[in-house]
């Protein structure tokens, strides 16, 4: 939070903008009556908000409240300010009561910097969500700023409306099972929602076809991901109200990636203009309009390879899934076929069955595991791919590329999910290859924690871990990965002199559509720096894909467990091709360090040590902490290393870019 609120300061004379209004300029409305054009909805549909810090906030996952209360609020008005103290006791005094207290700015004119900068100046205590594209704003019927919405979460109607003023009672009222009374006060500055009722000049033939052809039909097609096929008008209009729910919610298009932080090349976002298209014209009715259906004109087939017929296809031995239980991680290989090394620039993975498919990863073996033994990634020496939940084809830069050498075998780490039905799986990979050798070899590290715990019932739990460089590099794409409870995830740049850069945040993370994130540039990581990954999770009731949230949870390879796992791509800028370094071993010294060290300050206190590794080093603590500071350094820590066990040795000394993803 504290690293977020950075600009503020800077910002903090943009705060007064245009827009503010004296008291005698506000009207005056009694509670519940409202603008005739903007009638507030009996009840409240789902929706997922950013707030300015870019947490996500969903409303049927506030669920367990004993009522929801949103206030609208605009930069620079004068009412909403004033009441920045009331909203503040009452935040106070019904928050222990489990009331959930949230701010609601609609206001175009209000950028996310400048409402981060009002925030501080005003001193609001609760969060501001974004609605920069206005769909909730409008459904709610806001016309002004300090206007105050409770809701009932057991019915999820609108119990109140009006000003702050009436906002107690209300929440009595509804405590108690009666009506709220209505009430008199300020509201504040009007908000203006220039695209309210613009539905009513929207088609499906002119505006919203063309949008589904461009965005959505490449996964909802015969034989695409997508669980339904948007091919025609009829079908798109029988799946209309989902689509206006999953946009609402930010489920759809599948790209979590939040668009106020950094710019991707492979984006999957809607812009603004095609989510306002969408929504509003579900809420007109879904009309036809005149002519042809663009859709149902041509016939929309996946291609078997989306990349087109692949030079090498790699065929994973079949395994039978059956239709309960847990699977242990499978590890066949087959043989390499090559007989001269080739480079790799893209690669795609194209599961079997993807319900019981969790994930796939790869690595050449210089030898053909023997008779009865298994692809163990500890004898991988590179990737050929790799599979997660939703994710797509790897595809490398033009400079950039790997390298499958000459025979040896290919070994796979398989994780297998049953669904209750027992199935074969035969997963195959379509290998890419280069005419010629790139100029530089993409490289990879994970940001790792194995030694995770998340406690029982709560609700956001965070943990944080980080990879330091030692050397130059551009950073190319990462891949955050956790399971069932996580609940965001973003990653930082923290240069050697202490400032820091948020490249990439997941304000809600979405176990079933895992992806690459690939900037559009890459990013200069200097020497020294460190990419810091945080994650938040939530093993709470209120998680509806929390399989218990009774239980203690730790690192573990099933779903049921849960992870702390980034892999980041990148090159390093002093190697090429031809001139190759030992990747693996510039990372060996500060590995353990980066798993652990939660306060980020490059040593491991006792309080860090958690885990089975953590308990093992803290056995041993006195006799590391040569110089008795009450931290481990990386030098103190090469002596805790030998002191291990082989598999927690190997581990510590730093996951490749083979390292087992998990699930």
């Amino acid at each position: 939070m504290t690293t977020r609120l950075g600009l503020i300061g800077l910002l903090a004379t943009t705060a007064l903008v245009t827009g503010c209004a004296s008291d005698t300029q506000q009207a005056a409305l009694t509670g519940s009556q409202v603008n005739a054009s903007a009638t507030a909805p009996a009840s409240v549909d789902n929706f997922m908000l950013v707030d300015a810090n870019l947490e996500a906030h969903e409303l049927y996952r506030m669920n367990d409240a004993s009522a929801v209360v949103l206030v609208t609020q605009a930069n620079g008005d004068a009412v909403i300010r004033g009441l920045a103290p009331q909203l503040k006791t009452l935040a106070d005094s019904y928050g222990a009561k489990g009331v959930e207290f949230r701010l609601l700015n609609s206001s175009l004119k209000d950028s996310r910097e400048a409402i981060l900068a009002e925030a501080s100046s005003v001193g609001y205590v609760m969060p501001v969500l974004l609605d920069p594209n206005q769909l909730i704003g409008e459904s709610l019927g806001v016309t002004r700023s300090a206007e105050a919405y409770v809701i009932n979460p057991k019915t999820w109607t609108v119990a109140y409306r009006g000003p702050v003023s009436g906002v107690a009672a209300a929440l009595d009222a509804l405590a108690a099972g009666r009506a709220a009374p209505a009430a008199t006060g300020a509201l504040g500055a009007p908000i203006a929602f220039p695209s309210r009722g613009a539905g009513a000049k929207l088609t499906y033939v002119k505006d919203v076809a063309p949008i589904l052809e461009k965005n959505c039909v490449g996964c909802h097609q015969d034989g695409g991901i997508g669980p339904m096929k948007l091919t025609s008008y009829e079908m798109v209009k029988g799946f209309s109200p989902m689509i206006r729910e999953v946009i609402r919610t930010d489920r759809m298009p599948p790209y979590n990636a939040d668009p106020h932080v950094s710019k991707f090349s492979d984006t999957k976002n809607l812009t603004p203009a095609e989510i306002k298209t969408l929504v509003h014209w579900v809420e007109a009715g879904a009309p036809r309009g005149e002519g042809a259906d663009p859709l149902a004109g041509t016939r929309h087939t996946a291609a078997e390879w989306p990349l087109g017929k692949p030079d090498l296809i790699l065929n994973i031995p079949a395994y039978k899934v059956p239709a309960s239980g847990i699977v242990d991680y499978q590890r066949p290989f087959t043989e390499n076929p090559l007989t001269q090394g080739k480079w790799i620039r893209a690669t795609t993975v194209k599961p079997g069955d993807r319900q019981a498919v969790h994930h796939v990863l790869t690595g050449w073996m210089k030898d053909v595991p023997k008779a009865g033994e298994t692809a163990s990634e500890t004898r991988w020496r590179g990737s050929v791919g790799g599979y997660a939940v939703g994710a797509e084809s790897n595809v490398f830069s033009g400079e950039v590329g790997t390298y499958l050498p000459a025979g040896g075998a290919v070994g796979y780490q398989m994780h297998y999910t049953p669904y209750g039905k027992e199935t074969v799986d035969n997963t195959q990979i379509g290998v890419y290859f280069r005419e010629d050798m790139p100029k530089y070899i993409m490289r990879g590290v994970v940001v790792i924690d194995p030694t995770i715990t998340i406690a029982p019932n709560s609700k956001r739990h965070k943990e944080v871990a980080y990879v330091e460089f030692p050397n130059d590099a551009l950073l190319y794409s990462a891949f955050p990965h956790a399971h069932y409870r996580a609940y965001s995830s973003d990653l930082w740049l923290q240069t050697p002199d202490g400032k820091k850069k948020l490249l990439l945040t997941l304000p809600r993370y979405d176990f079933n559509w895992q992806r690459s994130y690939t900037f559009a540039e890459p990013i200069k990581i200097p020497a020294g720096s460190r990419l810091i990954a945080n994650y938040v999770y939530d093993n709470s009731k209120t998680n509806p894909a929390n399989p218990d949230p009774n239980i203690k949870v730790t690192w573990g390879e099933q779903s049921h467990e849960e992870m702390l796992f980034t892999s980041l791509s990148f090159r390093w800028l002093d190697e090429t091709a031809e001139k190759q370094v030992d990747s693996d071993a510039r990372f060996a010294q500060t590995r353990l360090i980066g798993m652990m060290d939660d306060n980020i300050d490059g040593k491991l206190q006792k309080t860090e040590l958690k885990g089975q590794m953590g308990n093992m080093i803290a056995m041993a603590f006195p006799k590391i902490d040569k110089n008795g500071d009450g931290g481990l350094d990386r030098m103190e820590l090469a002596a805790a290393q030998s002191m291990l066990p082989n598999r927690r040795r190997q581990q510590s000394d730093g996951p490749n870019e083979n390292t087992p993803l998990g699930n």
